[in-house]
């Protein structure tokens, strides 16, 4: 199963770092971006957000939250953004929902451990309609941040 553009984006509720349920429709009225990573504290995906934390500027510009998500639990998700000192939500798909929903997910990753969100970007506009899926298969990629912010600014 995976989210398709054009489709309804799959509805979440997850528990953030400061322990609060944080849902799909809590962003409506505004774009979010919504970045799948395998595990908080590897290298690309601290690359991968350290970046999107620089530039958030950006994202806020065209009327657009992001949220980061893994399987992680939300204390280890806390002191990674705590660390990385990261300006966005990181959410806890610790039940692995989330990421099987929106197709971005690894029954088994490195080091044979099993269920891990798939390094995925997508983007969801203020009606909730999915505009940009990308799900890497590889995990040492980067998603296309310069196709992501040209369809957010197709959206304004």
């Amino acid at each position: 199963m995976s989210a398709t553009v054009g489709s309804k984006a799959p509805a979440f509720t997850l528990t953030d770092t400061e322990k609060k349920k944080v849902s799909l429709e809590d962003f409506k009225g505004q774009n979010l971006v919504i970045l799948f990573f395998p595990m908080a504290f590897t290298s690309v995906c601290t690359a991968e957000l350290c970046s999107v934390r620089d530039n958030l500027s950006v994202y806020n510009g065209l009327n657009t939250a992001v949220v980061g998500i893994s399987v992680d639990s939300p204390f280890t998700l806390g002191k990674f953004k705590a660390e990385q000192q990261l300006n966005f939500p990181l959410l806890s798909d610790f039940n692995k929902e989330a990421s099987q929903a929106y197709g971005a997910f690894y029954e088994t990753f490195v080091l044979d451990l099993k269920g891990v969100s798939k390094r995925a970007a997508f983007v969801i506009d203020k009606e909730g309609t999915l505009r940009y899926a990308e799900v890497l298969e590889s995990a040492g990629d980067q998603p296309n941040f310069e196709a992501i912010k040209q369809t957010l600014s197709t959206l304004q």
